[in-house]
This record gives C-alpha cells, structure tokens and sequence, in this order.
C-alpha cells in the first residue's frame, strides 16, 4: 500500500529552480531515505509533503490525502521532527507536550498518559517540569521525538534526526525508528549520514538539484556502481591523482584492483613519493550516492 506519493513536483524561489519534476512513492510499514547533497530540494520536498508551502505544480498525498486541498488532515494524520528545533525554550518540557497535544486536539487525559510514556521511554522524565533553554542538543532532540510521536501518528518525517547528538541519544533514536517500523509506522527520513540511512532504509531515493537521480534499495545502490572495487591510497605529501579525494586519502574506483594498485606503486616510483597507505574495499552507500552524482555532472 502506498502511503506517501509525489507526482511531478516542481518549486521555483524566484528564478531558483528548487524541485523539477520530483516523483516517488513510498510503501507503508517502510523507512524510506531520501538523500541528497545541500541545496538539492530535500528541504523543499519535506515542505511540500508536510502543508508547509505549496508546490507550483504537481501533486502529492499523503496518507490519502492531498497536500495542498487536505492540508490540514495530512498535519493531523503525521508527526514530524523538523531539524531546526520546534519546542518552546522558555516552556518545560511537559507545557511543550501539552501544548502540541492541544494541537492535535488530544484530550488532556490521553495526552497526559502518552506524554508520560513517552518521556519515559526517552530518558528525559525526570526533567519534565524544567525550561527546555536549558538542556542539552541530545535531550532536546529527544523532547522533539516525542512531541513528533504525541499523536501516536501512522507516518513519521525525520528531518537529520541524529545530527550532531551524542552517541546515546543518537543510538537511542535509531532503536527508536527501528521500533517504529516493527510496529507498522511509516518513517521519511533525510540524512548525511550514509552508515545510518544503509542500516535503517528500506529503499532511498536520491534529489540532485531538484530532480530524483534514482529510487531503490540500499544493496542495489550500491551494486550501481558497476561491481567495481574502491582502492584507498595515501602517500607522504599531496599529489595531482585523477581520483576522489577524503581528507589524505584518493579512492580509485576500479574493476580490476590489481592492475590500479601496480599503476599507483608505478606513479609513487616516477615520482618520487612514498605509499604510506594502501588497501581495498567494496563499495559503500557513499560511494555509490558520490557516483551517482559525478554521472549526473558528467551528463
């Protein structure tokens, strides 16, 4: 059952040509990742599916409902932890679950009942009662889940849910969305970090500049970059090598690793460098989304 459906979604900010033509669909009871580098329209995207802002044209439902003439079901139908924090610093913690309970028209006494399970369940109930200024990035992201989860809703959005937490908290939410799927919920999550979005999706979609360069599952992903092997080397100073650069490391995608790493041991000879590191891998997630985005450059 599809649950989450855009068609042809497109978004111009003045002459900025932010979504050109986005389409997916996402399946119930799955967490779906939707990647893509800065600027690339996830923004946008998540704005358009949650009745922020409207697209100007195209279509999306979510839930059933359309987004732009259902606006107000789709938010009462849907939880959402926006990146940038959505909780009242100068309210507790429980004024703040009160209030968007309120918003979802939860009668006190449920809300009550949910908000104690879930402070609970999230480690924070012994701070219900202080000012939300004064905790910490982890224990606001944390407040942040349950005001997403209140309303008990059947699809989540994630928005970098684990970014920049503490390894606690940012274990804590990814057991969280694991759960969330074990109980039927449908999670949208947008994410840099690759490690997280391969353990946790389903399936990925991939937004570059404003259209989807491929929607499918993690493993096929990566299998996309066309059975080749990464070789990671680094030498003693920076060098001019035809290759993707991390830090002090150049990885070479190739299907035949022996013959790369006898061409690299040849360069480091003529020129007078020294290998200080050398190994193979198969392809990551990251490496298959770098590639994706080279071929579209080249395109």
């Amino acid at each position: 059952m599809i649950v989450i459906e855009a068609e042809g979604l497109c978004k111009n900010f003045g002459e900025v040509r932010a979504l050109d033509g986005v389409s997916f669909k996402v399946k119930k009871g799955k967490v779906f990742g939707f990647l893509g580098p800065n600027g690339a329209g996830k923004t946008t995207t998540v704005r358009i599916l949650t009745g922020i802002i409207k697209p100007d044209s195209g279509y999306a439902w979510v839930n059933g409902y359309d987004v732009v003439r259902e606006k107000l079901k789709v938010k009462n139908s849907i939880g959402v932890l926006p990146e940038i924090s959505n909780a009242y610093p100068d309210l507790t913690a429980w004024q703040n679950l009160m209030l968007i309970s309120s918003l979802y028209g939860i009668k006190r006494r449920e809300a009550e009942k949910r908000a104690n399970e879930l402070l609970k369940e999230f480690g924070i109930i012994e701070r219900k009662d202080s000012k939300v200024r004064g905790f910490s990035k982890g224990m606001k992201q944390r407040l942040m889940l349950c005001m997403a989860l209140i309303s008990d809703p059947k699809i989540v959005f994630l928005d970098e849910p684990t970014s920049g937490l503490d390894v606690k908290s940012a274990r804590m939410i990814r057991e969280k969305i694991l759960e969330m799927e074990r109980e039927g919920k449908t999670v949208f999550l947008t994410s840099h970090n690759m490690d997280e979005v391969n353990m946790l999706c389903d399936e990925i979609a991939i937004i570059n500049k404003g259209k989807i360069v491929v929607v499918d599952t993690p493993e096929r992903i990566k299998q996309r970059v066309g059975g080749s092997v990464a070789v990671e080397v680094s030498f003693n100073k920076k060098v001019e090598l035809d290759a993707k650069r991390f830090g002090d490391k150049y990885i070479i995608y190739t299907t035949d690793p022996y013959e790369t790493i006898c061409e690299i041991v040849e360069f480091a000879r003529k020129n007078g460098l020294k290998i200080v590191s050398i190994n193979t891998r198969t392809p990551t997630l990251e490496d298959a989304f770098l590639k994706l985005l080279e071929m579209e450059e080249v395109e």
